[in-house]
């Protein structure tokens, strides 16, 4: 199994692997490996598409960026935001989510290549102030991309992940946990969590955020600058050609990064930027962080919002790690350090720590490692409510079902008394905190909810949870139905009936229940109470009453029709994986004949024009020569995408003959008793065998990897297999099998790669009758 981890970025991603020898980081740009493609092809280039998933086209938050994007934005039938290009010579609108699947599958393509193996399983970060929709919208895009994402996990959770599980000397379970904020500044957003740390597990305690700021509000800065600067330096008008803003937004972030280290004044020089004329300029640190002002006084906010959720004072901090690209630049650094009265530590690779904590988790989860066990405790970023129909004067109740920094994943089970199905809808209750105006996550339907048999309420036990991706939802519904038996209905009633008078007389007195410390209006018939999941209702402190006759109570499960916030729908979903594997397919189709692919469409075209005209009536022989003229160019790209699919199967299928028989090796070298009656001469042969198809699989394989697919392939399936059938072929001639007074003559003939262990095994339990020879016959 792999074990993968996927740090998506808004400007770039990092994907990272888990081998014996620990993580590897991989690096990767989004679409295109060079600046000047992206120049070239700015229209058709798709960036920073991060911030739009879960969101609606008429979203203000879209609308307003709509003109700071070089691709168009377009809106989907579902009324989310898409995105137009260019694809296959044709204009297509793509969804946020195709979009996110094709980076996705090109990531996956980098894992594989690096792991030499099919990667499904994964982890993928997502920014901690992500939204249930926009949760929602990454998982369906790595579903569409083939993906199982084990887990949606925050980028400063994982950051704190890849910092704690290696520490030798944090605090036991009960003592006092160690406290380390996490500070994240990228080129998009801007994140800080705290977390305290103890031996085997981590906890986040709060987090807080600026969503609109990060590294691009500096390029913005500068790009500002020298658009007013070559207005009237070169009379040149830079935003109304996209190539040259992209091109000065590239500079401009190479300056950005050179003003890190240099305080002098540093010049900016570009080529033909417009027009065929050369541009250049200058500027200082101490110029640009006064242009940039406005923009690094946002950075402390966050900070004290941070520290007055979780309670702390500066004192109480440990160490401040800090990464992000934008986390280089001086003046944050010194206003993160001037905010906690110390120096802000950078020990974890500001690039790569995001990966590599979405690695360690994806090991955590996946069984095919093992690994230090470290628990993680998230926090929910926004305070989420639930809102029903009751029959108050407003018409609506309302409840707080799970606060800010909640822990999550978390369940809990809410009680309502209902005679007929009813509905709830799922909000955030804290607008202005929101990155974006929708608050809403979604409406859930509880279905098939009947009366009593007595014609009483029914008690209906509805589950909510926060789960391991961070996203909220209504898992299951319950109807507990009162089944009595005859002879006890009469005084079954009278004290149920009693019983329920109270229990109303009692809430309508005092018009809020606390449970939990959660306030919930209660209304005439409407009665809701909540439990955390695994914890009991505390018994009220009444009397001892009179012994009630026992009650038979049964459990019927409801259906619940859930309508998410701007959810994909099943069959667009499914849609859209189809889809992805057409985009995919027709990608790797034309790697096969870059080399003949003019040629060959060339002589397709000819031919169907002539099929249609002169060819329409001609000799048989005609029809099969232009065949053979057709094989001739096309038969070879057939044979090379065949050899493509074929060729890994081979591979693998070697690969298990090798373990087999490397096992059975090194079982007879370690003594175990089943093996020690081999003949040593045999299991060397054997061993010597082994390495040798080893080495010589291994070689090819990397030949191989390097090969462009356009031309003929180093190593063919033919040839693997040949290998396969050597091995396969008689190894051991002769085997004196304990206890035995003659010598027993064992033939093996494998038609394929076999079970070696189930045929050992058979020979070392095999008792064979005095003075008889055996001819065994194995074959599969």
């Amino acid at each position: 199994m792999s074990v993968v981890g996927f740090d998506v970025g808004f400007l770039s991603c990092y994907v990272a692997v888990a081998r014996a020898g620990g993580i590897e980081t991989i690096y990767s740009r989004f679409f295109v490996p060079t600046e000047t493609q992206v120049v070239t092809n700015c229209k058709n280039t798709v960036q920073g598409f991060k911030r739009f998933h879960g969101q609606a086209f008429s979203d203000p938050f879209v609308q307003n960026l709509k003109s700071s994007l070089v691709y168009d934005l377009s809106q989907m039938p579902s009324g989310t935001t898409g995105i137009k290009v260019m694809y296959m010579e044709e204009e297509k609108v793509f969804s946020i989510e195709q979009i996110t699947a094709m980076l996705l599958s090109k990531l996956k393509e980098t894992a594989e290549s690096a792991l030499k193996k099919p990667v499904a399983d994964c982890v993928i970060s997502v920014p901690c102030f992500y939204t249930d929709a926009e949760r929602r919208s990454v998982i369906d895009a790595a579903q569409i991309a083939g993906l199982n994402c084990l887990r949606l996990m925050n980028e400063t959770t994982a950051v704190a992940l890849a910092y704690g599980i290696y520490k030798q000397d944090l605090p036991a379970p009960e003592e006092k946990p160690r406290t380390v904020v996490f500070v994240d500044i990228g080129h998009s957003g801007y994140q800080v969590s705290v977390c305290a740390f103890n031996k085997g597990k981590l906890k986040i305690l709060a987090t807080a955020f600026d969503p609109e700021m990060g590294g691009k509000d500096f390029d913005e800065r500068l790009v500002r600058h020298f658009c007013e600067e070559f207005a009237v330096k070169y009379k040149l008008d830079v935003r109304s050609k996209p190539r040259a803003l992209v091109r000065l937004y590239q500079e401009c972030e190479k300056l950005k990064k050179l003003m890190s280290a240099n305080s002098s004044d540093l010049p900016l020089n570009i080529e033909c930027f417009m027009n065929d004329i050369d541009v250049s300029g200058k500027l200082s640190r101490a110029q640009f962080e006064e242009m940039c002002a406005d923009v690094l006084a946002r950075v402390e906010p966050p900070l004290r919002s941070l520290m007055e959720q979780a309670h702390l004072k500066k004192d109480d901090i440990h160490a401040v790690e800090i990464v992000g690209g934008a986390s280089r630049m001086p003046a944050i650094k010194e206003r993160i350090s001037k905010f906690f009265g110390k120096e802000p530590s950078t020990t974890l690779n500001a690039d790569e720590a995001v990966a590599r904590g979405c690695a360690l988790q994806c090991a955590i989860l996946s069984p095919a490692f093992k690994v230090r066990e470290f628990s993680i405790t998230e926090v929910v970023p926004f305070p989420i409510s639930l809102k029903w129909n009751s029959a108050a004067e407003d018409g609506l109740s309302d409840c707080e079902v799970f606060p800010k920094n909640h822990a999550a994943p978390f369940s809990k089970v809410l009680t309502f008394y209902r005679r007929e199905p009813f509905s709830l809808e799922a909000y955030y209750n804290c607008p202005k905190e929101l990155p974006y105006p929708d608050p809403i996550i979604g409406q859930y339907i509880i279905q098939k909810v009947v009366p009593q048999a007595s014609g009483e309420s029914s008690k209906v036990k509805v589950k909510v949870r926060v789960n391991i991706h961070g996203i909220f939802s209504v898992s299951s519904a319950s109807l507990v139905e009162v089944q009595k038996s005859e002879e006890e209905e009469e005084s079954m009633d009278t004290e149920q009936s009693t019983e329920k008078e109270n229990e109303v007389l009692h809430l309508q007195q005092d018009n809020t229940v606390h449970m939990l410390s959660l306030p919930i209006k209660l209304c005439f018939n409407t009665f809701i109470t909540i439990l955390e999941e695994g914890k009991q209702e505390k018994k009220s402190d009444q009397p001892p009453q009179a012994k009630k006759p026992k009650v038979k109570t049964k459990v019927l499960e409801l259906p619940i029709e859930n309508n998410p916030q701007w959810q994909l729908a099943n069959d667009m979903l499914n849609l859209f994986m189809e889809s992805e594997v057409c985009f995919l397919f027709q990608s790797t189709v034309k790697l096969f004949f870059l080399r003949d692919r003019d040629a060959l469409s060339l002589k397709l075209d000819d031919t169907e024009v002539w099929l249609y005209e002169d060819g329409e009536d001609q000799p048989k022989q005609v029809y099969i020569d232009k065949l053979v003229e057709l094989k001739r160019l096309g038969q070879p790209i057939q044979e090379r995408y065949t050899e493509f699919e074929e060729r890994p199967k081979a591979f693998d299928e070697l690969g298990r003959l090798l373990q087999q028989y490397m096992k059975i090796v090194e079982a007879y070298k370690t003594k175990e008793e089943q093996y020690d009656h081999l003949d040593e001469a045999e299991v060397q042969k054997v061993d010597r065998m082994v390495n040798d198809v080893m080495i010589w699989m291994n070689s090819k394989m990397n030949q191989q990897s390097k090969q462009s697919l356009a031309v003929e392939p180093v190593v063919k399936t033919m040839e693997i297999q040949a290998k396969a059938q050597v091995m396969s072929k008689p190894c051991i001639t002769s085997i004196e099998t304990p206890d035995c007074q003659f010598s027993k003559c064992f033939r093996f003939s494998m038609a394929r790669s076999t079970n070696m262990v189930e045929i050992l095994n058979i020979i070392s339990h095999l008792h064979v009758d005095f003075g008889l020879a055996f001819q065994l016959h194995y074959k599969i």
